[in-house]
C-alpha cells in the first residue's frame, strides 16, 4: 500500500507540468516515430541475492506531443510502446570471491533469468535551446507501466546438483519461482539531448534510470522475499519524425 501511495503522488505532481498548458505560446505539434536502446537491469530481492546487471535490447514506438513554450522551456508530453526485457543474473562466488565450481559438470554455475514485458513509459518532457533546428538539451520523467509476457532461464548447472557447499549466499527459492505479479509498474527518469532538422526530423539519445515500486513476488510475512523489485539502466535512441506543426510560429529555430 505504501509503494501504490508513492506512485500515486508522484504520477499527480508530474503529470501536470505538460497538462495544464495555459500560460506561455501555445504549441500543438505531434510527432510520432521508433526508438531501440539497451537496458541494464537486476532486480532488489530481500534477503539479498548476488547479482550481475542483466543487459537486453529494447525498442518500439514513440509519440510526443508539444503542448507549450515557457519562456525558454519547451514543454511536451512523451510516450511510447515498448518490447522489454528484465531480469538478474546471478553472480554465484565463493568466500573468497572466486566462482563456484558444480561438482557434476566441472564449470562456474551461472544462473540468469530473463522477463519479458509489453512496457508502457507516460512522461513529462521539458527542453531547452533550438526547438525545430539544431540541438536542445531535455529531461523527462514519469511511470511506466509493465505487462508480463513470458520468461526464460539460462543455467548451466541442474537445481538438485548445485554446490551449496562453497556459495557465499546459499539463497535459491527464486531459481525455481515463477513471476507472481504480471503487473509491473515504477517510476522512470532521463536526460539527453536532441537533434531537429525541419526536413529530417527529431533524432533523441538518452540516458534513463527505471525504478521499479511493484515486487514480482510476494511480499507479505507468509512470503520468502520481502522485495524483488527491478532497478534498471537504459541508454536509448529515438527518430521522430512531425505530424502536425503549430501554425504562425514566427520563430522556426
Amino acid at each position: 500500500m505504501q509503494h501504490r501511495l508513492r506512485f500515486i503522488l508522484v504520477a499527480l505532481f508530474v503529470w501536470p507540468l505538460c497538462i495544464h498548458a495555459q500560460i506561455g505560446q501555445h504549441r500543438d505539434d505531434l510527432s510520432v516515430g521508433i526508438n531501440g536502446g539497451y537496458t541494464s537491469t537486476n532486480i532488489r530481492f530481500t534477503p539479498t541475492i548476488p547479482q550481475k546487471r542483466l543487459g537486453a535490447i529494447t525498442g518500439g514506438l514513440s509519440v510526443r506531443y508539444v503542448c507549450e513554450k515557457y519562456f525558454s522551456t519547451i514543454a511536451s508530453v512523451y510516450g511510447e510502446l515498448n518490447y522489454g526485457t528484465m531480469g538478474w543474473n546471478e553472480d554465484i562466488k565463493t568466500t573468497t570471491d572466486e566462482p563456484v565450481i558444480n561438482s557434476v559438470t566441472g564449470k562456474a554455475e551461472q544462473y540468469s533469468r530473463s522477463i519479458h514485458y509489453i512496457q508502457m513509459p507516460l512522461f513529462a518532457h521539458l527542453a531547452w535551446g533550438r526547438e525545430h533546428k539544431g540541438i536542445n538539451f531535455f529531461v523527462q520523467a514519469g511511470p511506466q507501466f509493465g505487462c508480463y509476457l513470458s520468461e526464460s532461464t539460462s543455467q548451466n548447472f541442474q537445481l538438485a546438483n548445485a554446490n551449496l557447499t562453497d556459495r557465499t549466499n546459499k539463497t535459491m527459492a527464486q531459481d525455481t519461482m515463477k513471476v507472481e505479479n504480471k503487473f509491473d509498474y515504477g517510476i522512470a527518469a532521463g536526460a539527453g539531448l536532441e537533434y531537429s532538422n525541419p526536413h529530417l526530423g527529431h533524432i533523441l539519445l538518452e540516458a534513463r534510470y527505471y525504478y521499479g515500486l511493484g515486487n514480482i513476488y510476494g511480499d507479505s510475512k507468509r512470503d520468502f522475499f520481502g522485495s524483488s523489485n527491478f532497478g534498471s539502466i537504459a541508454v536509448k535512441l529515438t527518430y521522430l519524425f512531425d505530424i502536425r506543426t503549430t501554425k504562425g510560429v514566427s520563430n522556426r529555430k
